[in-house]
């Protein structure tokens, strides 16, 4: 993420916020596609995954409407309300890379398929990766 977009962080945050949520949820699909005998209970768990990132994903764009509606002006309350979204989405992605490092050690169906191993581990930095340029995002905001 680039830094100089002065008056519009917040914009560009939820940006990121809005494109990782939806490429987290997508990533459910693809483990589900790629370990194949997944087991039942990972699989109920990566489907309701989906549903909370796509829904995270739904809130982003909710947030960059606002935004966008505001004009020059963001007030206290729409600025406190998108620092929370954003602090939530970070912890959703440490969570989901808790996930994601759990079915990585207990699923057979993912730890004997070494294209599996590998596509995990490539999502897993992925979200890493969004939760390092939206920390820093907030550290500028603050």
């Amino acid at each position: 993420m680039q830094y100089y977009y002065g008056d519009k962080t917040f914009l560009r945050v939820l940006d990121e916020a809005e494109f990782w949520k939806h490429q987290e949820s997508e990533h459910t699909v693809v483990i589900r596609k790629i370990a194949s005998g997944l087991e039942d209970k990972y699989v109920k768990q990566l489907q309701d995954w989906k549903l909370a990132l796509s829904q995270a994903q739904a809130t982003a764009v909710k947030y960059i409407e606002a935004v966008i509606r505001s004009g020059s002006y963001i007030s206290p309350q729409l600025e406190q309300q998108i620092v929370q979204f954003i602090n939530f989405c970070i912890r959703q992605s440490q969570d989901f890379i808790i996930f994601l490092n759990l079915i990585s050690s207990k699923s057979t169906a993912i730890r004997d398929n070494p294209v599996a191993t590998t596509v995990v581990d490539h999502i897993r930095r992925e979200s890493e990766y969004f939760i390092g340029i939206a920390t820093v995002a907030m550290q500028r905001i603050s």
